[in-house]
């Protein structure tokens, strides 16, 4: 009987602990795990995070959180940049630059789709100090690993909810990006046709390519040499030709276990003491601007450009400029499809969000060089 009853009040105090706070953490990782299995959105992102959520919420969960594993991975692949370095790696080996380099004027709409990074920058320095509000800007590059390194670097206070809110929103993006796409766009623009030729691009240039850009990157963005390196170096692997199965093992075994691992360890950050504080909703907001303002910056951007041409363009693929690889790209290509069956966007999509992939990361090596 005394068994029963130490048990029972063991359980009982533990219900006790239970907040409103805690609850409303559980609907957040319930809602994530519900996006990702049965909406199949970005599962190996929202899967972990909704997962951790509810984890790091449960009674005495500063056994695991707080105090424990997951404070101690964070340690060991966050906060020390560990975990986005080898994860570029692995992104760099899956991104094919081909559709770029036959059309280099693609490169353009990654570098327009970043205006809310610099947007944001302003609107973040009215709430924080500059350091902390250029480390919240960045979540605008729409590029989880370097929103980590720029807010590690910069020494912001901020860091666990700028990677919660940088991660989150990338992987809502199915979810963010075609309302804002079909406010600005009309339907016979989302209809316009880009008729694609494919056009041979040498092995060597393959090759070349991810050497020059990190050399080009060294000159223009110093900061941002180790990042465009690691993510470059990826691609040289998948393009060399000699390293196919390291290739192989980057794109999938490496890629998606240090997701896994990175989403469990950015829900360690979603306690509800740290995740429902002002602060931490005041850059959930900004971030959510962000990614909003980089899209329509894109979007506006191609539509600028159609004024002048007499080949229109697309708009839509203006909002594939964010960093969202390759989750934007494919998400203006079944936009395109559902307006008009065959009109085929994908290869102009892949190749403006290749281009800013590039293009997040270089921003992100000027946020640095500014403000370290």
């Amino acid at each position: 009987m005394t068994f029963i009853q130490e048990n029972f009040g063991f359980l009982y105090e533990n219900f006790l602990e239970i907040t409103w706070q805690s609850v409303v953490m559980w609907i957040i990782g319930g809602l994530l795990i519900f996006l990702a299995i049965k909406k199949q959105m970005e599962p190996t992102l929202l899967l972990p995070i909704g997962f951790g959520a509810i984890l790091v919420n449960l009674p005495l969960s500063g056994a695991i959180g707080e105090t424990g594993a997951l404070t101690t991975l964070y340690n060991a692949g966050i906060a020390n940049e560990l975990f986005p370095l080898i994860l570029f790696i692995g992104i760099g080996a899956m991104i094919d630059f081909g559709p770029l380099l036959s059309n280099p004027k693609l490169m353009i709409f990654g570098a327009a789709a970043q205006f809310g990074i610099f947007f944001t920058l302003c609107t973040a320095s009215m709430f924080f100090d500059i350091n902390d509000a250029a480390s919240i800007a960045i979540i605008g590059a729409a590029d989880g690993p370097t929103s980590i390194v720029v807010a590690n670097k910069l020494g912001s206070s901020y860091l666990g909810a700028i990677t919660v809110a940088a991660y989150s929103y990338m992987a809502l993006v199915p979810i963010i990006q075609p309302p804002i796409i079909k406010l600005l766009t009309t339907k016979k623009e989302r209809m316009i046709r880009m008729p694609y030729k494919s056009a041979s691009v040498s092995k060597t240039t393959k090759i070349l390519f991810p050497i020059i850009i990190t050399c080009i990157a060294g000159f223009i963005s110093p900061e941002s040499v180790t990042l465009i390196g690691f993510l470059m170096f990826g691609n040289l692997i998948r393009e060399c030709g000699v390293l196919d199965s390291l290739s192989e093992t980057a794109q999938r075994v490496l890629a998606n276990l240090i997701t896994l691992f990175l989403g469990i360890t950015i829900a360690s950050q979603m306690t509800a003491e740290k995740f429902l504080a002002v602060d931490t909703l005041i850059i959930l907001g900004l971030g959510f601007f962000a990614f909003v303002f980089d899209t329509v910056g894109g979007v506006l951007f191609a539509k600028i450009l159609n004024l002048f041409l007499k080949q229109k363009i697309n708009p839509m693929i203006g909002a594939a400029g964010i960093s969202a690889f390759p989750m934007s790209g494919r998400i203006v290509h079944q936009m395109g499809l559902k307006e008009d069956p065959s009109n085929f966007l994908l290869m102009h999509s892949i190749g403006v969000n290749v281009s800013g992939q590039i293009a997040s990361v270089i921003a992100g090596g000027l946020i640095l060089n500014f403000f370290m």
